[in-house]
């Protein structure tokens, strides 16, 4: 478990209260990440503040602004910030229950833990917890994280609830601005009924151990190689998907490499090869004897 929680406050369900504290539930520890060198010296570089009019500014001396139009700034100190207090900067509020399938999976974003907050407050948040799993939906609140107010969807797992922040309104774009440039199309049932095939073949399980980053685990790869003082072979590019025939792809996805359907369009070229190479003798002789 984390050893500091992201935000500290109340979970409230009508008169009913108790502190909680929430964790973020992904860790990025893992990742890789670079940091920027100087070429000749691997010395790493320092990313000094400063005023393109002064030169470099100590970092006491920096304030917040926000800019209302070109050039034109509004400085805002961090006690003005902290004064802009909302009740949900301390408390984490259930306003509504919802069923899952309601919220649009746009809105999903962050996944958090929340836990009961000292041992006195287990009891209430149990009462809680127990309330919202018979209940059988989604429980709505909101709080103030990170400077803005988020409206979180709650939901009981094990001991504890699960907690997601969602993306508000503003932040999430609409489809037939984009969706809308697609051209209608009907495709055959054919085509649609193999492609339904082949999805059955592919279902299984979700197991997330076996999807890893693939992209990480070789960059790790070729950290390892550079550290032992290897040269790096230079990778061929990839080459460009070939322009092939849609029904056959989808006949080969299906695995039917050897079945009589594969064979009828493959003899077609080879006829049409075979009669350009004897067209006299192709008018001599009638077509259906020579078929």
């Amino acid at each position: 478990m984390a050893t500091r929680p992201t935000w500290q406050g109340y979970l409230r369900l009508s008169l009913v209260s108790c502190p909680v504290a929430l964790y973020t539930a992904t860790a990025r520890t893992g990742d890789i990440s670079f940091n920027m060198l100087h070429k000749q010296t691997n010395n790493r570089i320092r990313m000094i503040p400063t005023d393109p009019e002064t030169g470099p500014v100590d970092r006491a001396d920096i304030v917040k602004g926000y800019e209302v139009e070109k050039g034109h700034y509004v400085v805002v100190t961090d006690e003005e910030i902290r004064n802009v207090r909302l009740e949900t900067t301390r408390t984490l509020d259930i306003e509504r229950f919802v069923d899952e399938d309601e919220i649009d999976r746009l809105y999903w974003n962050d996944p958090y833990f929340l836990t009961p907050d000292g041992d006195m407050a287990v009891e209430a948040f149990s009462v809680i917890r127990e309330a919202m799993k018979s209940a059988g939906k989604i429980a709505l609140g909101r709080l103030v994280m990170h400077q803005r107010e988020r409206l979180m969807a709650l939901e009981p797992r094990g001991k504890g609830i699960v907690t997601y922040s969602l993306r508000s309104n503003r932040e999430v774009r609409d489809a037939a601005d984009f969706f809308d440039r697609i051209p209608e199309e009907k495709p055959p049932k054919a085509m649609v009924d193999i492609a339904a095939r082949i999805i059955e073949q592919q279902e299984g399980p979700f197991d997330p151990s076996q999807f890893n980053d693939r992209y990480e685990d070789a960059l790790r790869a070729l950290i390892a190689e550079k550290e032992k003082g290897h040269k790096i072979a230079r990778v061929e590019e990839p080459r460009e998907a070939e322009v092939i025939d849609l029904m056959e792809a989808l006949k080969r996805s299906l695995g039917q490499g050897g079945g009589e359907r594969r064979k009828a369009p493959a003899r077609k070229p080879a006829a049409r090869k075979a009669e350009a190479e004897k067209k006299p003798a192709a008018r001599k002789s009638p077509a259906r004897k020579r078929a």
